[in-house]
């Protein structure tokens, strides 16, 4: 028998301060049986680093073709496309001809970014937004996780900060075009 996707349920108080963004998230979030904790911790702040009305998570790991988080217009065209990790070049080159808009959040090494990005040409590789995340505090959000969590998440001139309970962590958050992070140096 398959296992099952564990249900998650994340309240977030963000302070978005770069963007004078300042809401009371209530997130339900399914983690898929193939998904670690940190890939769902990237998902969820990618939620809410690029929280607008009508942003959604995707059908996830069950559906290969769909984008982890999206924004769809009022006729279902997607206009915001948001995916986690490592996409691959060719969805990256896919999902940068059907949305307005394509972002990336991940806390992977630099070295397999580039690997896997510089495979092939990317359409729109100007416009595609990479979002790089501190691996280590993805590690400590990640850490122990509860089946609800609340977190305290405060966005400033490019640092992120996230409270829960007792523990506070600090990042950055470095925002690049894909074409930027592929002409800059290793």
């Amino acid at each position: 028998m398959a296992k099952s996707s564990t249900l998650y349920r994340f309240q977030i108080e963000l302070a978005d301060i770069d963007r004078g963004i300042y809401e009371s998230l209530d997130l339900r979030v399914a983690q898929h049986p193939s998904e670690d904790a940190e890939r769902m911790v990237v998902r969820v702040l990618a939620r809410a680093l690029a929280h607008e009305d009508g942003l959604e998570f995707g059908h996830g790991l069950s559906n290969a073709e769909d984008p982890a988080l999206s924004l769809r217009s009022l006729t279902s065209e997607i206009e915001i496309w948001i995916d986690v990790g490592v996409p691959g070049a060719e969805r990256l080159h896919r999902a940068s001809k059907r949305a307005e808009r394509v972002l990336v959040f991940t806390h992977k090494l630099e070295t397999a970014l580039r690997k896997e990005w510089s495979t092939r040409s990317i359409h729109g590789a100007d416009r595609i937004e990479i979002y790089r995340l501190d691996p280590s505090m993805i590690s400590v959000l990640a850490e122990g996780l509860a089946r609800t969590v609340t977190w305290y998440l405060t966005v400033q001139d490019g640092g992120l900060s996230v409270s829960k309970g007792e523990v506070s962590v600090e990042g950055s958050v470095q925002k690049l075009s894909l074409a930027e992070f592929l002409a800059s140096e290793s």
